[in-house]
């Protein structure tokens, strides 16, 4: 059986100005980057401004297993199915992390025969974008030790120094570090730490930006630090925006590139959806929108976060509204979910499926509380039994889903077509309601708990005494308006990664809570979520290679 990158490097791809041409982009619309990467430059995105809109569909999942999902193959898969159908269809993915790509996860193109490309590039430097908001971050970092070293002139007191470093890799022993050992020239020693590129309030500032004056405004509002008599430093107050900008200025273009098919795919941003929004840029989603008639999107991880995220940021923030969302489940994730070992996984069990579809059904009830209507689809393995896929397929009907098998992975487009005609019926005979979970009038805790009990099924929340010193104070300082970004574990609805399928009777743990005011969003950290990940024992760096022609392997 071919690799995922095997199958890609095959693959006979289109110049990306013949797959741009396809949906009436032209030449001069494009700032190139080699032959199959281009970005599209202000000018177009401008000039498209007035078009009508396409329709919005959002793909999210079950809470990820070992047993995998396969939530970005079956995006990819599902626009080259709009493709077959001769649907004017486009993609609106984030960029893969170098962190999870080096670490346990692999790359993130998609998979199979539903991946986009070029899947080598796109999974490592691609074009450049995680480097500039890396160096944005850590110029803002260096423009705040400098300032302190050459006489404090805004009285920041060093002990409550907030903003972090950030590297896109996974590197547990930077989560704490000490600065500024050496000679008095060195500068002041302090405490600090370092954060996940993808986790950077940056990421998310450029993620949620309309433009650059947008994102120039959104960057000065990032508070840095505290000055001693406790008011907020930014990164106005440090006059570190116009360059923090200058270096952001290619980035905040959004990236086309295209898929196995040449469907073309806007991949740009990458937050992560545990530790941060989990969604890709405000900016490359409305220009698709404006692009084609049909706009399939996705959001990090299970429908806990990501889609959570963006319902209740994302789209609170830009005023986008989903029409339809697609839930990805798999046989094998939900047997797993019901308490059987990965080893085991190949086997029919509907006792365990029975057990483990409540993850499922918890999903579905979620995202239905938006008001969005919901499509249900197996990414299909061949050790799924038929009495398996029928149980599930009749599960979703009787509450109110559509449901289609999904073989993107082994055929393709040709492999979503059932899918993508089950979309089609939901957004030709389904109204969508959306509308977000909580009013931005709340209280912050009154919106931790909402989110906290209606979508994960808590019983309660708990916060750490510094947690609610620093709810206090943030509402003091007038964010209690602010949506909040929950920093929760992937694995589990719950705050415990142990615990599967629907738990019940269990409470939330926040222990810490700090203001993105750039981002607009107040995060929210529970559980031991990290926002430095580590590597594991034996991580997928050890596979990656590369020959004497210049070829990549081992990239999954």
């Amino acid at each position: 059986m071919k690799t995922d990158i095997e199958i890609a490097q095959e693959a006979v791809m289109e110049p990306i100005t013949k797959v741009a041409a396809t949906i009436g982009i032209k030449e001069e619309d494009l700032e190139l980057y080699g032959k199959y990467k281009a970005k599209l430059n202000n000018d177009y995105l401008e000039k498209i401004k007035e078009n009508s809109d396409g329709k919005l569909i959002l793909v999210t999942a079950i809470n990820p297993t070992p047993a995998g999902e396969g939530k970005t193959t079956t995006s990819v898969g599902l626009g080259q199915a709009f493709g077959k159908l001769n649907k004017k269809a486009i993609i609106a993915l984030r960029e893969p992390s170098l962190g999870p790509c080096f670490g346990v996860k692999g790359g993130a193109a998609g998979g199979g025969y539903a991946q986009v490309v070029p899947m080598e590039d796109l999974n490592l430097h691609f074009t450049g974008d995680f480097h500039a908001i890396t160096s944005a971050n850590n110029l803002l970092a260096a423009l705040l030790d400098n300032h302190i070293q050459q006489g404090n002139e805004l009285n920041i007191d060093t002990r409550q120094v907030v903003w972090k470093r950030c590297l896109d890799m996974n590197d547990r022993v930077l989560r704490n570090v000490v600065v500024g050992l050496g000679n008095k020239m060195d500068g002041v020693v302090r405490e600090d730490h370092f954060v996940i590129t993808v986790a950077s309030e940056i990421m998310a500032v450029l993620c949620l930006a309309e433009d650059m004056e947008d994102l120039k405004e959104r960057l000065g509002k990032i508070i840095v630090a505290y000055k001693v008599n406790g008011e907020p430093v930014t990164a106005k107050d440090l006059n570190a925006v116009g360059a923090m900008a200058a270096l952001l200025k290619d980035a905040i273009l959004p990236n086309l590139i295209q898929t196995l098919e040449h469907t073309p795919a806007l991949v740009h941003g990458g937050p992560f959806a545990n530790i941060a929004h989990g969604c890709n840029s405000v900016r490359a989603t409305k220009a698709a929108l404006k692009m084609a008639d049909y706009v399939i999107t996705e959001a990090g991880f299970g429908a806990d976060l990501g889609a959570e995220k963006f319902f209740d940021i994302k789209c609170r923030l830009s005023g986008l509204k989903p029409d339809a969302v697609v839930l990805v489940a798999t046989v094998r994730a939900l047997k797993y979910n019901g308490g059987v070992a990965k080893a085991d996984l190949n086997m029919e069990n509907l006792e365990a499926l029975k057990k483990g579809i409540g993850n499922l059904e918890k999903h579905i009830e979620n995202v239905q509380k938006y008001g969005v209507p919901v499509v249900v689809t197996l990414n299909s393995f061949v050790t799924d039994t038929e009495a398996e896929t029928d149980f599930v397929k009749n599960f979703c009907e009787e509450r109110g889903c559509e449901f289609a098998l999904s073989k993107v992975w082994e055929h393709g487009g040709e492999g979503g077509i059932a899918l993508a005609e089950k979309v089609l019926k939901t957004l030709e005979t389904k109204e969508s309601n959306f509308k977000p979970l909580y009013e931005d009038s709340l209280s912050l805790k009154e919106k931790i708990e909402t989110v906290s009990k209606e979508i994960y099924g808590a019983k309660g929340v708990n916060y750490s005494p510094q947690a609610l010193k620093q709810l206090s104070k943030i509402e003091e300082l007038g964010f209690a308006n602010l949506p909040v970004c929950m920093a929760k574990n992937q694995y589990s609805l719950s705050d415990d990664p142990t615990l599967l399928g629907r738990p019940t009777d269990f409470e939330m743990n926040i222990r810490e809570v700090y203001v993105s005011a750039g981002a607009g969003f107040v995060v929210v950290l529970t559980g031991a979520v990290m926002t430095m990940p580590g590597l594991p024992k034996k991580p997928a760096a050890f596979s990656i290679d590369v020959n004497d022609e210049g070829v990549i392997t081992g990239l999954f």
